[in-house]
C-alpha cells in the first residue's frame, strides 16, 4: 500500500511503477541467487535440535549476518554504467540469507549505494540510510540528493555519507518477477468498474493467473519476501556499512519497514524518522490498510478539484468542485466507450490522474494534461497516460515493482480467501468513494490465491533502547492516512509527531516548509525534538 504506496506503491501510470516512489532504479542488471552451503556452526545446530522457535531461528541468523557483514564491508566502487547512478556516488554489494532461520544457506545480494558527506571528517555522524516506500521501490537515487544539491538536504548532507538500497527482490537485488514486462503494462485495460458479474469474475481470473505467475516466476523467493526479512537486511547492511547504529529516514511504506526495524531491533536504532505512516497495528496490515486508503483518497481527491474549480481561469475544466468532477465523469465514459489515442480507457486514466491525490507536486500538471484534452489536444493525454513499449527498461522496472509490492503484502499477513467478503467490502465502499476502490482491489486479489504460506503481522512496539523516534504526517493524506501517524505515535513511547495541518501531499520531508525541515535538521543533527507534539501550517499551495 502506500504506500505502495509507495505507503505503498505509487501506483501509478502503466509506465511508471506502482510504488510510492521517489525515484526508481531504472534499469536493472540481474543480481542472481547465489548458493552458499556452507556448514551450519554448532550453535545453529543445537538451536535447530533445541526446538527454538522460527522468531529465536531468524533473530540468530541475523546477528550471525550481520557480524559476518560487519568483517566484510563493502567494496564500494564506480556503479555499472547502465544503472544510471554518476560519479562520485559508488555501488556495492551486501549479501544477505534468502531464509534468516538458515542463515547459512542460500545467500542473496543487496545493491547499495552512497556518497559521502559533505562536511569534514569531524562533522560526520554516520550513514543516513534511506528507503522510499512501496513495497518495491528503489532507494538508489536517495545519494542524488546530494549530487543535485537539493537545499533542503544540505545540512543533513554535511553530517551523513546518503545511503540507498534496492530491497530484497528489487531492482538489482535478486530482482522477482511475476508477468512479461510488456504484457504489464500493455493497454488497454479493463474498466476497474464491474458493471457485471462476468466483469467481476474476468478480473478475479486476471488476479490469480498474476498469483499463478509469480509462483512460478519467482516461487523461491515468495515465502522470504516479508518486511521483517527486509528489516534484517536492513541491519545488515548497517553492519556493512561499519556503524553501530542506524540512522534512517523512511517515507511511505518505508514507515512500516522503520517501525518492524524499531521492533526487532531497538537498541541499534540512533536516529530515525518515518515521513507519511502507515497504520502499524498488526489488524490494518495489509487488507484494511487498503480499505481505509481508497476513503483517504476520494478525500484528496475532492481536495484537488476544489483546488482546480478555483482556478478555472487557467483550466477551464469547471469551476465547481462538481463541474469538474461532471468533467472527470465524461472524460472517463467516453474513455470507455472509445478509448483515447487506442489506448488509454479508464484503467490508464485512473493510474493517471491517481497522482494529483498522491502529490500536490502533480496538480498542476495532471490539470494541464486534462485542459489541453478538453480543448482538443488528445495527444498530450496519450503521451501521460498510455504505456511507452519502447521502454523495455522502464517497463521491466515497473513489472518489477509492482511484483515486489504485491509478493510483500501478500507475505506479510494472512488475506481474505472469500471472494464475497472482498465483493461485499469493495462493493460498499465503491457507493461513497468511487475514485480508487475498485482498482485497488483488483490490485490486491491476488493476495486471495496466494500460493505460499502467509505470516501473522509483528506487534510494533517499544523495546530497550529505542530512542526518540520522529514522526512526521501531512493531515489529508491519501496513500497513508492520518490515523497511522497517530496510532505508530502511541506504539513507540517516546516518540514526537510534527503534523503538517490542512495539507495532504505524501512524503512531507521533501517538501519546502521550514516549520518541518529545521525540526528535521534540528533532530538528526543533535536528536533533539520539541517537547512536546507541533502543527505546522502547510506548505505553500501549488500555482496553477
Amino acid at each position: 500500500m502506500c504506500g505502495r504506496p509507495h505507503l505503498r506503491r505509487t501506483r501509478q501510470t502503466a509506465r511508471g511503477s506502482r510504488k510510492a516512489v521517489i525515484g526508481s532504479a531504472g534499469a536493472f542488471a540481474a543480481a542472481a541467487l547465489i548458493a552458499g552451503a556452507v556448514t551450519a556452526p554448532a550453535a545453529q545446530a543445537d538451536a535447530q535440535k533445541s526446538g527454538a522457535s522460527t522468531a529465536d531461528l531468524q533473530a540468530r541468523g541475523a546477528a550471525l549476518a550481520a557480524a559476518k557483514a560487519a568483517k566484510a564491508g563493502i567494496d564500494w566502487k564506480d556503479c555499472p554504467a547502465d544503472w544510471g547512478i554518476a560519479k562520485p556516488i559508488q555501488c556495492g554489494w551486501v549479501s544477505v540469507p534468502l531464509d534468516y532461520a538458515k542463515p547459512n544457506g542460500k545467500q542473496i545480494k543487496l545493491a547499495v549505494d552512497r556518497i559521502g558527506n559533505t562536511g569534514t571528517k569531524d562533522e560526520r555522524q554516520g550513514s543516513l540510510v534511506y528507503n522510499p516506500g512501496g513495497p518495491g521501490g528503489s532507494g538508489m537515487r536517495f545519494p542524488t540528493r546530494v549530487t543535485t544539491k537539493n537545499p533542503i538536504y544540505a545540512k543533513m548532507a554535511k553530517a551523513y555519507d546518503f545511503v540507498g538500497f534496492d530491497p530484497r527482490g528489487v531492482g538489482h537485488s535478486a530482482p522477482i518477477s511475476c508477468v512479461d514486462p510488456q504484457e504489464y503494462v500493455k493497454a488497454p485495460k479493463a474498466d476497474p468498474v464491474p458493471d457485471s458479474e462476468a466483469d467481476k469474475l474476468a478480473q478475479r481470473k486476471l488476479a490469480k493467473e498474476y498469483a499463478d505467475g509469480c509462483y512460478e516466476k519467482s516461487g523461491e523467493m515468495l515465502p522470504h519476501m516479508t518486511t521483517p526479512n527486509t528489516a534484517r537486511d536492513l541491519d545488515v547492511i548497517r553492519a556493512a556499512l561499519g556503524d553501530k547504529k542506524l540512522n534512517y529516514l523512511g517515507v511511505s511504506y518505508g514507515t512500516y519497514l522503520g517501525a518492524v526495524y524499531g521492533t526487532l531491533f531497538p537498541g541499534h536504532v540512533r536516529r530515525m524518522i518515518v515521513d507519511s505512516v502507515v497504520n502499524p497495528a498488526k489488524d490494518n496490515i495489509w487488507y484494511q490498510a487498503n480499505l481505509n486508503q481508497d476513503i483517504a483518497f476520494e478525500g484528496r481527491w475532492k481536495d484537488w478539484q476544489d483546488w482546480v474549480a478555483k482556478n478555472d481561469a487557467t483550466y477551464h475544466l469547471g469551476d465547481t468542485r462538481a463541474k469538474v468532477q461532471q468533467q472527470w465523469e465524461t472524460l472517463r465514459a467516453a474513455a470507455k466507450k472509445n478509448p483515447i489515442g487506442g489506448l488509454v480507457g479508464p484503467a490508464e486514466l485512473i493510474a493517471f490522474f491517481q497522482s494529483a491525490p498522491y502529490y500536490d507536486s502533480a496538480w498542476a500538471s495532471t490539470a494541464q494534461v486534462w485542459s489541453k484534452y478538453v480543448a482538443g489536444d488528445t495527444q498530450a493525454l496519450v503521451d501521460a497516460a498510455a504505456p511507452d513499449m519502447s521502454d523495455t527498461a522502464g517497463n521491466a522496472s515497473a513489472e518489477n515493482g509492482n511484483a515486489v509490492y504485491t509478493a510483500v503484502e501478500c507475505a506479510d499477513a494472512k488475506w481474505p480467501t472469500s471472494w464475497s467478503k472482498w465483493d461485499r467490502d469493495n462493493t460498499e465502499l465503491h457507493k461513497q468513494y468511487p475514485f480508487m476502490t475498485w482498482a485497488n482491489a483488483w490490485m490486491n486479489l491476488p493476495c486471495a490465491t496466494w500460493k505460499t504460506k502467509q505470516q501473522t503481522p509483528l506487534d510494533v512496539k517499544t523495546g530497550k533502547g529505542l530512542p526518540p523516534v520522529l514522526i512526521v504526517q501531512s493531515e489529508r493524506d491519501a496513500a497513508t492516512p492520518y490515523e497511522g501517524a497517530v496510532v505508530l505515535h502511541k506504539k513507540f513511547k517516546g516518540s514526537r509527531l510534527i503534523t503538517e495541518k490542512d495539507a495532504g501531499s505524501h512524503g512531507v520531508t521533501g517538501l519546502t516548509n521550514p516549520c518541518v525541515n529545521d525540526r528535521v535538521d534540528t533532530y538528526l543533527l543533535t536528536g533533539r525534538t520539541d517537547a512536546k507534539d507541533v502543527t505546522c501550517a502547510p506548505h505553500a499551495t501549488p500555482k496553477p
